[in-house]
């Protein structure tokens, strides 16, 4: 899930910024924002008995989504098939680009359509706790991507917050840029310097499980970032002072490719990048072998998928969980047509897959 690169970035998401890492001993995971246990997606399902069910009620369903973009197609995609196996009808799509006002429209305008259910990722906790009430008091089945209204409690309100499963996308690029390093060496870490619960939460992961995990790698130098266009010039900054990094983390790959150009210009071949969320430019330095190891991303398809079924299960009264998380997938030189297609349900640009 790529970051929000607007004013929305700190309000975005306040509504879920108790959700955080749990780390113990024993267990590490992303829990939810009153302490829910993540429940993997591949165990939301509708039965066939179900389905049949569903299949005869002639509902509707909503998606009201945040913007427009390669993720938010692949989540469309998910749950649309869901829908379609269903027997449920998508009678409306929308795109609020960000706007928290346009969303709130959104929603008025597809209630007139009369959704039982709707998927949408709320813009901002208070402006859509009031935008959604109409549907909450009305029983349309609402799952939430990522974000939540303020106030509202589950199972009265929403039937599921669905979402990555953000500690294990930071802990797949720990241990990517590990394998890459041949498990020692110096690490920058640069991290996004912005209350935002997604990126956070990734951030977080990763360098806990370097300290955690590898004792023989060492995170030397560290340094938010909250515009991609610094990239470029923060990595020049963190390989003056340390010249001999094994590796830099990235937090998404936007400043990633900053990063690149950075290795590039001083003839760096050596430093390795991890970055998160797919990224044409990147992926192509990737495959052709350069500074970057690995990409790590989220499976958007099944994150909508998975969003679509919370919501059915909800019409037909069985019971769901609070918190879904859908898995990660680390994309290598090696796989990096098929973690594409199990991303975001679309096949890798041509430039990646026909690069040497």
């Amino acid at each position: 899930m790529k970051p929000i690169s607007n004013n929305l970035v700190k309000s975005a998401f306040i509504g879920l910024m108790s959700l955080s890492t749990l780390t113990t001993a024993a267990t590490a995971q992303t829990i939810g924002p009153g302490g829910e246990s993540a429940t993997p997606s591949s165990q939301v399902t509708v039965s066939e008995e179900s389905a049949a069910a569903l299949r005869s009620g002639n509902h509707k369903a909503a998606l009201l989504w945040h913007d427009q973009s390669d993720f938010v197609n692949a989540v469309s995609a998910g749950a649309t098939d869901e829908f379609d196996r269903l027997g449920i009808a998508v009678v409306a799509t929308t795109s609020a680009g960000f706007d928290a006002a346009k969303q709130r429209s959104d929603i008025e305008t597809s209630l007139a359509k009369q959704p039982d259910i709707i998927l949408s990722l709320p813009l901002d906790p208070v402006t859509s706790a009031a935008a959604f009430e109409e549907a909450k008091d009305g029983g349309v089945s609402l799952v939430f991507l990522s974000n939540l209204p303020s106030g509202y409690e589950h199972p009265r309100d929403y039937a599921a917050i669905v979402t990555d499963d953000l500690f294990q996308m930071g802990k797949q690029a720990a241990d990517a840029l590990a394998s890459a390093m041949g498990g020692k060496g110096t690490v920058g870490w640069i991290y996004h310097d912005a209350d935002y619960y997604v990126t956070n939460q990734r951030d977080n992961a990763f360098k806990t499980t370097i300290e955690n995990d590898y004792p023989e790698i060492s995170i030397v130098a560290e340094q938010g970032i909250s515009d991609p266009a610094r990239a470029e010039e923060i990595a020049n900054a963190m390989l003056l002072k340390n010249p001999d990094l094994g590796g830099i983390y990235v937090t998404w790959a936007g400043p990633a490719e900053g990063v690149l150009a950075a290795l590039r210009a001083n003839g760096n071949k050596n430093t390795k990048i991890v970055t998160l969320d797919l990224s044409e430019p990147v992926a192509l330095d990737m495959v052709r072998g350069g500074n970057v190891a690995a990409i790590v991303a989220d499976e958007a398809y099944e994150l909508g998928r998975a969003m679509a079924a919370s919501a059915a299960l909800r019409l037909v009264g069985k019971d769901v969980p609070p918190f879904v998380v859908a898995p990660a997938i680390t994309v290598t030189k090696e796989n990096v047509s098929e973690g594409w297609k199990k991303s975001l349900n679309t096949d890798a640009p041509a430039s990646v897959t026909s690069a040497d």
